[in-house]
């Protein structure tokens, strides 16, 4: 691997042991076995570096480990079973979602970060989409990312709050399943 990459890795493992705010540009040097200039070289400032650390740490995960995925695409079985799967994921000691939580509250002092992060959204509605449709990603249109896909962002995002604030209220698969049927219920008795 060159520096660009054994940065990006030496930031993957400073965000999930000392979170955004406390890692160093020391730390990243350390981690990764570099020099400070090739933080500034590869990703233009050690905030960078950390955003794409972020963004490729929550790419990397599968939301179709665990207990498999067998529902029909876009059925509530499905919606079910991934929704319980990200659960468990939230349950896991050091948890990469507290760490979103962290990089949300941070978003008005750090323009850049909210910016490339801002960009990776439709990409991560493009995933959900994907996973609980049961397509390719490269067959979910822009439009859809955008629709659908903010729509799942934004319950991971809620979704992700409550079980920072507190896990032992926070919604499961299966609660979030009865309230998506009770909205499909009221929907088509409007």
């Amino acid at each position: 691997m060159g520096h660009r990459e054994d940065l990006l890795e030496g930031a993957k493992r400073c965000l999930l042991e000392k979170g955004f705010a406390r890692t160093t540009a020391r730390d990243l040097v350390k981690a990764s076995g570099t020099n400070l200039a090739s933080i500034g070289y590869h990703y233009g400032s050690k905030d960078a570096l950390l955003a794409q650390a972020y963004i490729a740490l929550v790419e990397g995960m599968s939301f179709e480990d665990g207990p498999g995925i067998t529902g029909a695409p876009g059925s509530l079985e499905r919606f079910r079973e991934v929704w319980s799967n990200v659960v468990d994921s939230m349950r896991e000691p050091g948890s990469l979602w507290r760490l979103s939580v962290e990089i949300i509250a941070m978003g008005d002092q750090l323009p850049e970060v909210r910016d490339r992060l801002s960009r990776a959204q439709r990409e991560a509605g493009r995933g959900m989409v994907s996973l609980l449709m049961g397509v390719p990603e490269e067959g979910v249109s822009d439009e859809t990312a955008d629709t659908l896909g903010r729509f799942y962002v934004t319950l991971m995002t809620g979704l992700i709050s409550q079980w920072t604030f507190d896990p032992k209220t926070a919604p499961d698969g299966e609660a979030l399943t009865e309230g998506m049927r009770q909205v499909i219920e009221g929907v088509a008795q409007g």
